[in-house]
């Protein structure tokens, strides 16, 4: 009987002993995969801050010169312009940490400044895409339209959060291939099937896209810190003084930073197509005056670019304690669009 009971005993340590044992190591597991998700995290974050670094200016005029030396290229009217908007478009994707906008993995799934910058940059990529291939390729309405800015367009209007099949990048380098196929061609002295027309007409319809676009950005912009606006969407009342009410617009906390980081992106890459603007049409702009009035706009939009050096976009109010970035931003871009409507009138009755 007291075998039996010794025998229960040993056994009762030994279970106690095996139950410390494996206690003791889950709980070094749970400590190494503790440390292991704070490295990870750290990590991230670092990562996370580093992808957010905007890309600098390039030098448009040199950048195109450079570009046509190492192909081979003549540096033709519009060669300067197309050559931009490849670069932008590349920087697009070829920027520290790559296009982030598609991202669904951490740290990229959880950054949204850089991708909102990727998206305005995208918006003035599309429109100059546009603008190619319905006026400044075309000589009049009726013409054709090149085929490879018929095929460059659509690629870069392509879902800019498309993960896989097709993901967006690749959408985008097609676009990038179709419109350096057009260069080529433009370049080429024996082929004579594609053109840039420099034609203030030409000029002034892209200067109407572009001058709609930072007129939303500006109100979007105002709207940080919340506005009572007359509703303006009001039916025909049959000549009668219509009903016009109010209404509240004020822009989502969670979207300030969104909304002030695509202003960024449509600035910076809107900087540079001017510059590219302001080569290639230089005969235009000087016969009509306009030269000064491209470069202030350039001046302004280069201002929008100044360092941040707030950890975070603040939203004070207009006349508060804290600074408000996204009426400041607002007023770059207000300014810029001023330029612009002035522009166009130089270019319609200069």
């Amino acid at each position: 009987m007291l075998d039996w009971k010794n025998r229960v005993e040993n056994v009762r340590v030994s279970v106690d002993d095996s139950m410390g044992e494996a206690k003791s190591y889950l709980g070094g597991l749970w400590r190494a995969l503790g440390v292991l998700l704070c490295l990870y995290l750290l990590t991230a974050l670092l990562v996370g801050w580093f992808w957010s670094q905007e890309p600098e200016f390039f030098p448009v005029q040199q950048n195109a010169r450079a570009a046509a030396e190492q192909a081979q290229r003549q540096l033709v009217s519009g060669y300067t312009t197309v050559e931009t908007l490849k670069t932008v478009a590349t920087t697009l994707l070829e920027k520290q940490g790559g296009y982030l906008s598609n991202d669904v993995a951490p740290p990229g799934l959880w950054l949204d400044n850089m991708p909102s910058w990727e998206y305005g940059v995208l918006v003035q990529v599309r429109d100059m895409a546009r603008a190619l291939r319905k006026d400044f390729a075309r000589s009049q309405s009726q013409s054709t339209e090149d085929p490879d800015l018929a095929k460059a367009e659509p690629r870069f209007n392509f879902d800019n959060k498309s993960w896989a099949l097709p993901a967006s990048e690749a959408e985008y380098r097609d676009g990038i291939r179709s419109l350096d196929r057009y260069q080529a061609r433009l370049a080429d002295a024996a082929q004579s099937n594609a053109q840039f027309y420099t034609r203030a007409d030409n000029l002034n319809n892209w200067l109407g896209d572009v001058a709609t676009r930072l007129g939303s950005l500006s109100q979007r912009l105002s709207a940080s810190v919340g506005r009572v606006r007359l509703n303006t969407d009001t039916s025909n009342t049959g000549g009668q003084l219509p009903v016009v009410s109010e209404e509240i617009v004020e822009t989502p906390w969670l979207q300030i930073d969104n909304v002030f980081y695509e202003a960024r992106g449509q600035a910076w890459a809107l900087s540079h197509l001017l510059r590219a603007i302001e080569v290639d049409f230089a005969d235009v702009l000087a016969k009509k005056n306009a030269t000064v009035s491209v470069r202030q706009i350039i001046r302004e939009l280069e201002a929008a670019q100044e360092p941040l050096w707030s950890p975070m976009v603040l939203n004070g109010s207009g006349y508060g304690l804290l600074a408000n970035h996204s009426l400041v931003m607002a007023n770059y871009i207000s300014r810029a669009n001023a330029a612009i409507i002035d522009l166009r009138t130089l270019l319609t009755q200069g």
